[in-house]
Formats: C-alpha cells, sequence, structure tokens
C-alpha cells in the first residue's frame, strides 16, 4: 500500500515536500539570514580601532562603516539561496545602540522572495593598548641628534624636525606607535622621544640619509615583563652628523682634499694634489681631520704666468708666492681670481670652492 505524504501545516498532500512541508509553507518559514540575537562591537574611543576574536584591528575607520562590517561579519547566507541581494541599512543612532535594517531579495527553489530584519548594534567604547601607550606617554626609543664637536646648525634642525614629522606621518597608518612623545632641545643637540623603536630607526636611516654621519645604538633596561620574565629595555639612537660640511678642507691618511659631496653611505673628496675624487665610507669617520672650514679659504688674483708657474700674492702677509702649474691652472691667466688654502707653508689651489659659499 502506497503511504501519501502531506503538509503537516497545510495538509497539501499534492506538492514535492521539503524538509516535511510542502514548497509554499517551507517558504514561509524559510529565512534567508542567520542573524544573531544582539551584535556587540569593542572600539577604541580614541582611534577607532575595533577588537576581533582578542586582536585590535583596523582604525581610523568612521563609526558607521565599523557598524556596515560588523553587520557583514554577523549575518550568514542560507545555502539554498541563490543571486541574493542584501541592503544594509543604519536607521538611527540611540546613545551607543544603533538600530539597523536588512533588506534581503533572493531565489529560493526557484521563487524570488523578499524579507527585512530589525536588529540592533551596541558599540562598547575603550581604549586600546596603542592609545593607552600614547596616552601616557610611552616611547620606546630616544634619537640623540648631535653634531660632532660643533653646535647643530638651525637648518639641520629645521630639516631633522621636517624628517621626524614626515617619517612619523608616513608610519602611523601601519604602526600606532609611531608617534612623538616630546622634542627636548639641548645645549648638545635635540632629543626627540619615539613611541615606536622601529619608526625610531626609520627616523634616524632618513637622517643619515640626509647629512651624513654616524649612528650608534645603546639599549638600557628599564624593567622586566612580569608575564614572560623578559627585559624591557628603551633604546638611545645617537645620530652623530660630522665636525665637517660640504666645501671644507680634511686631511684623511695622507690626502689633503676638500670635501664636495656627503650621503649616507660615504663622502666624496677632491683630491687637492691630484683633483681626482675619492670616497671615504663612514666606518673610516675617525681617520677624517678638518684643517680649514669653508670659510677659512683664501681668495687672490695671478700676477704672473709663465708656461711653468703662475705668482700670486699671499692674502696674509702679501708676499709673491710661485704655484708649479697643473692642468686645472693651464686654464687661468693674468688677472685672474683664484682660490686657495694654505697649510703647512705649501698652498693648493681649491677649485671645487664658490665664493657664495663662504657666506
Amino acid at each position: 500500500m502506497c503511504v501519501k505524504m502531506f503538509c503537516p501545516e497545510c495538509g497539501n498532500s499534492n506538492s514535492e515536500m521539503i524538509e516535511g512541508l510542502c514548497k509554499e509553507c517551507f517558504l514561509k518559514q524559510f529565512s534567508i539570514l542567520k542573524i544573531p540575537e544582539k551584535i556587540e562591537i569593542t572600539v577604541c574611543a580614541h582611534c577607532n580601532a575595533r577588537l576581533e576574536e582578542g586582536k585590535w584591528r583596523e582604525s581610523n575607520i568612521i563609526e558607521e562603516e565599523i557598524i556596515y562590517r560588523a553587520l557583514e561579519r554577523a549575518i550568514e547566507i542560507n545555502t539554498l539561496v541563490e543571486n541574493e541581494e542584501i541592503d544594509l541599512n543604519i536607521i538611527q543612532m540611540r546613545g551607543t545602540i544603533a538600530e539597523c535594517n536588512i533588506e534581503a531579495v533572493a531565489i529560493v527553489l526557484g521563487e524570488k522572495i523578499h524579507q527585512s530584519f530589525d536588529m540592533e548594534v551596541k558599540i562598547i567604547t575603550t581604549v586600546c593598548p596603542d592609545c593607552s601607550k600614547r596616552n601616557s606617554g610611552y616611547y620606546e626609543a630616544v634619537i640623540q641628534f648631535r653634531a660632532d664637536k660643533r653646535e647643530l646648525l638651525r637648518s639641520e634642525i629645521s630639516q631633522a624636525d621636517e624628517i621626524v614629522k614626515k617619517t612619523l606621518n608616513s608610519q602611523f597608518s601601519r604602526n600606532k606607535l609611531a608617534y612623538l612623545v616630546e622634542k627636548i632641545n639641548m645645549k648638545e643637540g635635540i632629543d626627540y622621544y619615539i613611541g615606536s623603536y622601529k619608526s625610531a630607526k626609520k627616523i634616524s636611516s632618513n637622517l643619515i640619509n640626509r647629512f651624513g654621519g654616524v649612528v650608534k645604538e645603546s639599549p638600557r633596561l628599564i624593567g622586566q615583563n612580569k608575564s614572560t620574565g623578559k627585559g624591557i629595555y628603551r633604546i638611545w639612537i645617537s645620530v652623530r652628523l660630522p665636525e665637517f660640511k660640504i666645501m671644507d678642507i680634511i686631511s684623511y691618511l695622507e690626502k689633503i682634499g676638500q670635501i664636495t659631496s656627503i650621503d649616507g653611505n660615504k663622502i666624496i673628496v677632491n683630491d687637492l694634489k691630484t683633483h681626482e675624487n675619492f670616497s671615504i665610507f663612514w666606518k673610516e669617520y675617525d681617520s677624517i681631520k678638518i684643517i680649514k672650514t669653508a670659510k677659512e679659504i683664501l681668495t687672490s688674483n695671478i700676477i704672473s704666468k709663465s708656461p711653468s708657474k703662475i705668482q700670486i700674492l699671499d692674502p696674509d702677509n702679501y708676499e709673491v708666492v710661485d704655484i708649479a702649474i697643473d692642468n686645472i691652472l693651464e686654464e687661468y691667466n693674468i688677472g685672474d681670481e683664484v682660490n686657495l688654502v694654505k697649510i703647512d707653508d705649501n698652498y693648493y689651489l681649491v677649485p671645487n670652492y664658490k665664493l657664495k659659499n663662504k657666506n
């Protein structure tokens, strides 16, 4: 004997049964979406970072977008649904509670159905660990910006300030500790207190790339992590600019030359004897001795010229000085102005020197 199935809801026995119900009754009870009874999201009151699965994620997102993302993560679409269209709407805010509506249109078992859902999203505000550190003045590194055996120039300080600012701004989107806690002006230089050690390293690298110089790090133990037992360190980063500047005269090993270029990798020097360039790397910095600053370079005029030498007047005592002609001096004529330095009673032509740098 054939047992005929019927729908327990409406008694229909002429329709295909789906999960024990006829198609019509099944669709009446069917829900396109599975939605939790309530949604709670924890958000940092300062940077809008949100707490998800125990981790703080993304910040600087407006509150409305945070709510929409919470709704997207919370809803589940039934596996029988096809060609769904979901429309999320925030109806109104009541303090920290967002009243929301979700409109869903989809094809289910070949039928187009439309459903509407109302729900609330509660926003719990707190302070994330990074903002808590920032508000408390937390820092991981101190950049000690100095010049070797001289005071920093105003232009060097203003450029350093700009480098610190730009570097931190570029780092902040991915590192919330990329901030300046404090800048302290000292007689010997500037101290920059930086929230993030990684950002401080990037700043020191940018300073060296701009000015040249030597970097040295010194960790200092300030405490111990109670949970891990490991030491907590702050890093002091010394950024030491060279004593010399471009156009100064230096000695290196047995060479005497004029500095023509400085960058983060090396110093380019023009040999005053051969007039050829050579490089000095920063690891050899302590072997460099400054002899004359650019302001100490002398100016004189050629009073006589022969095939083998020129004659000038010593600017200090007005004595006539003979200088052998080389490939550089060949281009000069009587009456021309030349720039030179006097070192141990020897005179060196300085072809790269520009008068405007004496001011």
